[in-house]
């Protein structure tokens, strides 16, 4: 529930951020009666993202989007570090994708009429059978509908900063799937919207996209190692971005 009422705190706290929240969410509930894909309510959600981030006055530069394509399905995973991260990727990775989102999401008026509405997955954390029957759904939606998902693998924000063990649900889904996974890393955001704050501060947000890791030919027995070495390059990825600073 904290996640909850801090994002109720900033609508509350952020007139612009709210008034965007309440136009876009309202927009894409009135397309999502003939949108039948979604695409078009995706298309408003990345509007909205950018609208947000150019209130705030955060900034995003972006490297690494020569590696993926347009038109391909992928499963991009990556750390959690601030409630930031969701638009700053919606924003600015150009590939329909939809999110793994928790039940408290959904629970916030406007905003989770929209997840609703626009095909975002709920994610059951406390019925592991439930969990379980989400991600096949999830890569069932990925393999028919040709479009990607994101995925925090973390379990949700750092308090610290520092990346904490990944979950394999994202392995799970990809192999699934059939399609790469695709490690980003974000460094910035946690300045921009501290943990616990509801004010968002200007700022320029760093995101890297690294190669996508094929899962043709795995199995459910490779989703430990491929999850393991999926940290690893977020880690790599973060670590060469703090030396060129």
């Amino acid at each position: 529930m904290r996640r909850v009422s801090v994002l109720r705190a900033l609508l509350i706290t952020d007139p612009l951020i709210a008034i965007a929240t309440i136009l876009f969410a309202s927009l894409s509930l009135a397309v999502s009666l003939f949108d039948p894909d979604k695409r078009r309510q995706a298309a408003i959600a990345r509007g909205w993202a950018r609208v947000l981030l150019r209130v705030s006055g955060v900034k995003v530069r972006v490297e690494g989007l020569e590696r993926i394509s347009k038109h391909g399905s992928y499963v991009f995973v990556s750390n959690h570090l601030s409630y930031m991260d969701t638009p700053v990727v919606l924003a600015s990775i150009p590939v329909e994708f939809r999110f793994l989102a928790k039940r408290g999401l959904f629970q916030i008026p406007f905003l989770g009429w929209h997840l609703a509405r626009a095909g975002h997955i709920r994610v059951p954390r406390e019925d592991a059978r439930a969990a379980i029957k989400t991600m096949n759904t999830a890569a069932q939606v990925v393999r028919e509908c040709k479009i990607s998902l994101i995925i925090f693998p973390e379990g949700g924000r750092s308090r610290t900063g520092e990346m904490r063990p990944f979950k394999e649900g994202a392995a799970f889904i990809a192999i699934r799937a059939g399609v790469p996974l695709v490690p980003v890393s974000l460094k910035g955001t946690r300045e921009v919207l501290p943990f616990g704050s509801g004010h968002i501060r200007s700022g320029t947000v760093t995101m890297r996209i690294g190669e996508p890791i094929p899962t043709s030919g795995l199995t459910d027995r490779d989703r430990a190692r491929i999850t393991e070495e999926m940290r690893h390059r977020i880690v790599t990825l973060l670590e060469e971005q703090t030396i060129h600073a």
